[in-house]
C-alpha cells in the first residue's frame, strides 16, 4: 500500500474518530472469533485501538467452547434447553473457573501485549451483576437473569485507563452464583453506561432475509421493525436472543447496537471508522 493510500483511509476515519472520542461501546465477544488465534489478535488490537484513539471500551465475553472442553474433561455430558446451558451445581463451578479465570485472564494478557490497559473483572465484583434463577417451564439449574447492573466497578476502571474485560458470572442473593447468557449481559451492562453502541459478534454476516443468501444482509433495521420480521421468519432460530437483546438496549437507551460478523478480520474497525460499514445496525 502506498502512502496516499494509508493518508486516504485515515482521512476517512478522522470523523469517525471524532464522532466517537470519550463515548462509550461494549463489545460483546465470542463464537470463532474467540475460537481463532489469528481473529483473537486482531479483535484485541481492534479494541487496543479503539482506546488509544480516546473511545471507552467495555469488553463482555462468553467462553462456551472452552466450557465444553472442560466438561469433556471432567466426563461431565453439555446438555442444552433451548439455546441455554443446563447448569447444575457441578457445572457451575466448572463455569466460573473457566469463564471468570481462564479465559478471562487470557483475554487480558492478550490485551496487554497488543499495548492496551486492561483489568479482569466478573459480575460478582463490586456485585456489578445481582440475578435471580431464570423461571423456565423445565428446571436449567443455576442458569440466572439479570435483576441490577452497579455499573461503579466498571466506571472507576474506565476513568482509570483500563479497558474492564466483563466475564458473565453473576451472584445471587442468597450467596448463589449464576451463569448469565452474555448477549444479554451486554446489553444489560450497555443501558447502564448508556452507551453509544453495543457490539454483538457473532459467527454469521449479521442479519440476513434468507439465509442461504449472504446478499441479503439487512444493513439498517429500526426496532420497530423487529415484529414483523420475526412474523415473516426472516428472524428466526439463534438470532431471535441476539436481536432481542439489540432492542432491549436501543430502548433503554444505548444508540445503536450492531451485529458483527467475528470471522471477519477488523470488523469492528470497519464498523466504526469506514464508509461502508458491514454488518446490522439496529436503531
Amino acid at each position: 500500500m502506498d502512502n496516499s493510500k494509508r493518508a486516504e483511509i485515515l482521512i476517512q476515519a478522522m470523523p469517525y474518530i471524532q464522532k466517537n472520542y470519550g463515548k462509550t461501546i461494549v463489545v460483546k465477544y465470542g463464537g470463532n472469533a474467540m475460537l481463532s488465534e489469528e481473529l483473537k489478535e486482531a479483535v484485541m488490537s481492534d479494541i487496543v485501538l479503539m482506546q488509544l484513539v480516546g473511545i471507552n471500551v467495555v469488553l463482555v465475553h462468553g467462553g462456551g467452547p472452552e466450557i465444553n472442553y472442560m466438561l469433556d474433561k471432567t466426563g461431565k455430558k453439555s446438555e442444552f434447553k433451548n439455546g441455554l446451558r443446563v447448569t447444575d451445581k457441578e457445572t457451575i463451578d466448572i463455569v466460573q473457573q473457566v469463564l471468570a479465570g481462564k479465559v478471562n485472564k487470557s483475554l487480558v494478557q492478550h490485551l496487554t501485549q497488543s499495548g492496551g490497559r486492561a483489568i479482569g473483572l466478573c459480575g460478582l465484583d463490586g456485585r456489578m451483576l445481582m440475578a435471580k434463577k431464570l423461571a423456565t417451564a423445565e428446571d436449567l439449574g443455576f442458569v440466572g437473569e439479570i435483576d441490577s447492573v452497579n455499573p461503579l466497578i466498571i466506571m472507576d476502571s474506565l476513568k482509570n485507563g483500563y479497558i474492564p474485560v466483563i466475564s458473565t458470572i453473576a451472584g445471587g442473593y442468597n450467596g448463589e452464583v449464576y451463569n448469565i447468557n452474555a448477549d444479554l449481559a451486554a446489553a444489560k451492562i450497555a443501558a447502564k453506561l448508556g452507551a453509544k453502541k453495543l457490539i454483538l459478534m457473532t459467527d454469521i454476516r449479521g442479519l440476513l432475509r434468507d439465509v442461504n443468501d449472504d446478499e441479503s444482509l439487512i444493513s439498517t433495521l429500526n426496532v420497530s421493525e423487529v415484529p414483523l420480521l420475526k412474523k415473516e421468519g426472516v428472524i428466526k432460530g439463534g438470532m431471535i436472543p441476539k436481536v432481542d437483546c439489540c432492542v432491549e438496549a436501543v430502548r433503554s437507551g444505548v444508540g445503536r447496537a450492531h451485529i458483527l460478523d467475528g470471522r471477519i478480520k477488523h470488523s469492528i474497525l470497519l464498523e466504526l471508522f469506514s464508509d461502508e460499514g458491514i454488518g446490522t445496525m439496529l436503531y
